[in-house]
């Protein structure tokens, strides 16, 4: 056994809290690596490839770029460096434990201003618990708030409190080495980075990325491996090809690997299979080029396994040593998807509107996301799935909805336990930012769901920072309650605490639905005389059923109106002189909010072309037989 090391290789992912600027410095890294041809233009973000990821500014799917390190640091020849952006939203965690396994080491971005957030806390715990030397980048020093001194002081702290929390789970933990960490100063979006500190608002002292790349060499580590070792690749990825069929993105631990080799492919089960390698591919900036061979260390894509599986091993077939499994938080937050059930389904010719077609997608979405789960029901058209958040199912909703499917969406419920006989449930800790203003009416408005107050803290600068443990259940709907109390300008994240018991009932919604009590197309003449007592979500010329939610009562109860109504012919004006004028715009909800909305007894109707929300019981009879049963049973 004799350990060696591939010094002309670095394998690194950057971790951040969301928008602290991780693909934005990914871009400059590329550029000014020349890794792209002279004429070739590269879009902003590059690395966001997906177009969800765009509208929404965030990063979903953990994905690596390859760049070629030739700079004065590089005193041996050219270094590799393969750059892995995760994701920093809780909810896709599953994509940040997969990036961590792949990689030696942890570059973690923070804003100047903004400081260590929630999600900070949960990719840097995730870091650690792997035992990854960590480079501390603090971005955006141009910032006009930046608060440079604080923010290094508080990701110390954060780094010595998880340290601590972790003594017992992880008993070898190097606590020196987590406290020892190097800082670069940076501002990914100017491609500039120092050793030095910059004045609070202002650049760095150089005007490149020199010093970010020499922090990467010198203190993430080169790959180690054991020359003598058998093969040991583990799958960490999946992609598709229409001429290669499905693709595996792995890391190569041990051994080396090559086209047209015969591997043992170690499936989840156990069962070993003798299968040729087809295809090797080796990543270039955004590009994958052809290979013949991959040695210990590389990230490589490979073709020729047709169902392989995320936490999957390839191995020599003569020594099988399987690689442990990627283990993944438990998920909290549940929906019952099924096919769409209103009267108006399949009004648009094309969508897929079949249980076996919405079976076969979702069956797909798990083979590539290792966080969610898909339970059966009892039913044959709706399966209840399982994920770590609202953010992550309703952007499976959302690319469903995109691909042309038809759905009905059950409002977001929580997975619960049972511990001694006991229901526990699932609690989050939420960090919120607000001006000082609104501190009573945030306090209020958790104070009805539940939440308790864990640390509040005032920096001087008009803004408050308050933190709640509160239980998964009291943050669904919270959102657009939160920005419209704070106009917009508030700022909330929250992260996993664990299960904790059950803290009753919560109310989160206090004003009743509109519901249309006939089916038919909305009139004007019938928006402008029930506008003053309520909020609605249809235009005129739109076309409803009964049981279909149109709007917001201004009461606590639901109402059935009829928004149908049309203005009869008189013998002295014209049935069409409707004054427009006097017409509220309506509220267009987006499916996110849509799910938010929804109270228990109602669902969300999900087409390619529009977002409807829906009582489950579409018939008005028999929801007050229902209601009336109910209040009975309670007495």
């Amino acid at each position: 056994m004799a350990l060696a090391s591939r010094d002309d290789l670095r394998n690194v992912a950057i971790v951040a809290h969301v928008d602290h600027g991780k693909t934005t410095l990914v871009d400059a890294m590329l550029r000014q690596t020349d890794s792209f041809a002279e004429h070739s233009h590269l879009e902003e973000r590059a690395m966001d490839s997906n177009e969800l990821e765009r509208e929404k500014g965030i990063t979903i799917l953990a994905k690596n770029t390859a760049v070629s390190y030739k700079g004065k640091h590089a005193s041996n020849g050219p270094i590799t460096i393969n750059v892995i952006d995760t994701p920093g939203h809780a909810d896709f965690g599953g994509e940040v434990e997969r990036g961590l396994s792949m990689v030696d080491g942890v570059v973690l971005l923070v804003d100047a201003s903004e400081g260590p957030l929630p999600q900070t806390r949960f990719v840097l715990r995730k870091a650690l618990e792997a035992k990854l030397p960590v480079i501390l980048l603090v971005n955006k020093t141009d910032r006009p708030d930046a608060r440079i001194d604080e923010v290094v002081a508080e990701s110390q702290d954060l780094l010595l409190g998880l340290a601590s929390d972790m003594a017992d789970d992880v008993p070898d933990l190097d606590l020196d080495a987590v406290l020892d960490v190097p800082v670069v100063y940076a501002s990914g979006r100017n491609g500039a980075a120092s050793w030095n500190k910059p004045e609070n608002g202002t650049l760095p002292d150089n005007d490149d990325l020199e010093p970010l790349f020499d922090a990467i060499i010198k203190h993430i580590p080169a790959p180690v491996y054991d020359d003598e070792h058998p093969l040991q690749a583990h799958v960490t990825n999946l992609d598709a090809s229409p001429f290669l069929g499905r693709l595996a993105l792995l890391r190569v631990f041990q051994g080396t690997i090559n086209k047209g080799q015969t591997v043992a492919w170690v499936k989840h089960d156990g069962s070993v299979h003798n299968v040729r390698v087809t295809e090797l591919f080796i990543t270039k900036a955004l590009d994958r080029y052809p290979a013949e061979s991959a040695s210990p260390g590389d990230i490589v894509v490979v073709a020729g396994f047709p169902d392989i599986t995320i936490g999957e091993t390839l191995a020599d077939p003569d020594d099988v040593r399987p690689l442990p499994t990627i283990t993944v938080d438990e998920p909290a937050i549940s929906m019952t998807i099924g096919t769409n059930t209103s009267p108006l389904v399949g009004k648009v010719k094309g969508h897929k509107l079949t249980a076996r077609m919405v079976k076969d997608r979702l069956d797909r979405e798990l083979v590539g996301n290792v966080s969610l789960r898909v339970l059966d029901v009892g039913s044959p058209d709706k399966w209840e799935v399982q994920g770590r958040g609202e953010l992550a199912l309703s952007i499976l909703v959302e690319q469903m909805r995109r691909e042309g499917f038809e759905l009905t969406v059950g409002k977001p419920q929580v997975v619960t336990k049972k511990v001694d006989g006991k229901t526990h449930e699932p609690y989050e800790h939420l960090t919120i930012d607000v001006p000082e203003e609104y501190l009573g009416a945030i306090t209020q408005l958790l104070a009805a769901r539940k939440g308790r107050m864990d640390n509040m803290a005032n920096h001087g600068t008009g803004w408050v920072r308050m933190e709640f443990i509160v239980p998964s259940r009291g943050l669904i709907g919270f959102r657009t309650e939160f920005m419209t109390l704070t106009r917009g300008t508030g700022i909330a994240n929250a992260i996993s605490h664990g299960y904790d018991e059950w803290a009753g009932s919560i109310v989160t919604r206090n004003n009743g639905s509109i519901v249309a009590d006939r089916a038919g197309v909305v009139t004007p003449f019938a928006i402008i005389a029930l506008q003053e007592r309520m909020t609605f979500f249809v235009n005129p010329t739109e076309e409803v059923y009964e049981g279909m939610v149109i709007g917001e009562n201004s009461r606590a109860d639901d109402m059935d109106v009829n928004i149908t109504k049309e203005k009869k012919l008189t013998n002295m004006r014209q049935s069409t002189s409707d004054t427009f004028e006097s017409m509220t715009p309506s509220r267009q909800l987006s499916l996110e909010e849509c799910l938010e909305f929804a109270r228990e007894d109602e669902c969300v109707e999900v087409t390619p072309a529009i977002v409807r929300i829906r009582k489950v019981e579409l018939d008005a009879n028999a929801r007050a037989r229902m209601t009336s049963r109910l209040k009975k049973q309670n007495e």
